[in-house]
């Protein structure tokens, strides 16, 4: 497997997928805008969007992917197969009791999720409807998950990566044929989700099928591959999770605050998800395979070399972009929202609360670069006490910060949580031998942040130039963001040239040679 041409394929897909999203995004702010319907579809969205994240990009594909991966390295696919086979039977069973339990629940989840909800007349009511719908995506995107695991073990990636585009352009078409109300187009997304995850779980069928690893369901039991499954998957829910254990107690906090406070949180995390998605996902996922099977194989300096590029082609896209998102957060939801019942106040609210989410995203990224290091050594305790700081931090600074800066707060808290996080787990590889800055990643890191900050200075500047154009009608904030967003780019690209930050050579050099 070659790391570079591995993430450029999930994260091309990646951002075909995002950018689809941005789109979904764009026609159910002119729709549902900031209000009481938007408040509970995004409540409703949350429970299987955590699976969601938890399960398809990133706990589920921590705990299988490595034991896949060596029984494919050490025993064969044959093996390999029947532990997958094995795995996808009892997790079904599993998930549908799960989903059933949940749907009979959903009133007294609801309370326990937006509890400020209720004093809204009809809000909890309809909230627990659209959960209600949209809460079988859970079951069939964790099977999602497992199919994506075996594909990516494999070395490919494209199938799995192109995946979350069918679930967006399902939610695309419930809104352009539904969406002649708020309330209809609500219910009309919360149907189209559960749609998406069949659609999604036969697109993967197919893929597998053609690999020559069908996942079949057999008889279900709990073989020493899945007992070890089990043990491990728990941990690595709650270790590789934080971000979307802080939306979630975000989403909690927020729902006490005033209207539009969660609609505020949900679209700017949209638009933080773009290079987050892209970027950390695209390494995260790549990254784990490789470093599994090179460590399985006992090659410990290939996998300290693979951690390394991963590192730094993360950082060298994020810390540009989260700071590029700090600058121009407000011509950003300007341009993508601020139509039909989305305002002028409602854009201002959501800039400051991207601000707050960008400030974090280099943490959040490389939570998911760092993470691979333990589970592909299957270490999966370390991280949960990481984890487990971290989110105790994040309450606590959730419950400070939202008295100041409301949700606003709540964005920041998860950020600074985030950092705690990442910082943690740096140092334990560290310690333990196995990170290990090389000469050539020790020698680019304060080159990109250099390169950023001179990048954010022309943004800013641009803005300043731009400051009319930017504040007049939409096709003149369009064409200003546009050039914003080409400076940025022109900008950064000769800063690392000429700070050294990044070199065209060394990219195509990574892109042929075999980093396995």
């Amino acid at each position: 497997m070659n790391l570079l041409r591995a993430i450029t394929t999930v994260g091309g897909y990646t951002m075909v997928s995002r950018v689809a999203g941005l789109v979904r995004d764009v026609l159910i702010a002119a729709v549902l805008g900031a209000g009481t319907v938007a408040d509970c579809y995004f409540v409703a969205l949350r429970l299987p969007n955590l699976f969601r994240r938890l399960f398809a990009e990133g706990a589920f594909s921590a705990a299988f992917v490595p034991i896949f991966s060596g029984l494919v390295e050490t025993e064969g696919k044959a093996a390999a197969k029947a532990f997958a086979d094995e795995a996808f039977s009892v997790l079904a069973l599993v998930l549908l009791a799960f989903t059933l339990l949940f749907e009979a629940a959903m009133p007294w989840a609801m309370y326990g999720l937006a509890p400020g909800f209720d004093a809204v007349p009809g809000k909890m009511e309809l909230a627990t409807e659209l959960s209600r719908i949209s809460f079988p995506y859970l079951l069939f995107i964790s099977l999602v998950s497992l199919q994506s695991g075996v594909l990516n073990s494999l070395g490919r990636f494209a199938a799995a990566a192109a995946a979350p585009i069918l679930l967006n352009l399902t939610l695309i078409a419930a809104v352009l044929v539904f969406g002649r109300s708020a309330e209809a187009a609500g219910h009309a997304l919360a149907w189209a989700l559960s749609a998406a995850g069949v659609i999604q779980f036969a697109w993967l069928a197919h893929h597998c099928k053609r690999a020559g690893l069908p996942v079949a369901l057999a008889r279900p039991r709990l073989s020493p591959g899945v007992r070890q499954l089990g043990r491990r998957i728990g941990p690595v829910v709650f270790g590789a999770s934080l971000y979307q254990i802080n939306q979630l107690i975000g989403t909690i906090l927020a729902s006490l605050l005033a209207e539009g406070a969660i609609s505020y949180l949900s679209y700017a995390d949209r638009v933080a998800q773009v290079p987050f998605g892209v970027i950390g996902v695209a390494v995260g996922t790549a990254l784990l395979p490789m470093l599994s099977r090179q460590i399985k194989a006992g090659n410990g300096e290939a996998a300290l070399a693979t951690q390394n590029r991963g590192l730094e082609f993360a950082l060298l896209l994020t810390l540009p972009a989260a700071a590029a998102l700090v600058v121009i957060a407000g011509p950003i939801i300007a341009v993508l929202f601020e139509r039909g019942q989305f305002t002028a106040a409602d854009t201002a609210a959501t800039a400051a609360t991207l601000a707050a989410y960008a400030a974090g995203l280099p943490a959040y990224v490389l939570v998911r670069v760092l993470a691979p290091g333990f589970f592909a050594r299957d270490d999966t305790a370390t991280p949960v006490r990481i984890a487990a700081a971290a989110m105790a931090a994040n309450i606590v600074l959730n419950v400070v910060l939202m008295q100041v800066w409301a949700y606003v707060g709540i964005a920041l808290a998860g950020a600074l949580a985030a950092w705690l996080n990442a910082g943690l787990l740096w140092l334990v590889l560290h310690r333990r031998g196995f990170l290990r800055l090389d000469a050539r990643l020790s020698r680019r890191l304060p080159r990109i942040v250099l390169a950023s900050a001179l990048m954010a200075g022309v943004l800013f500047l641009g803005g300043l130039a731009l400051e009319g154009a930017l504040a007049g009608s939409m096709p003149a904030r369009i064409a200003a963001l546009a050039a914003l967003v080409a400076a940025g780019l022109a900008a950064f690209g000769v800063f690392a040239q000429a700070t050294g930050a990044a070199a065209l050579a060394d990219v195509r050099r990574m892109l042929r040679k075999d980093a396995a």
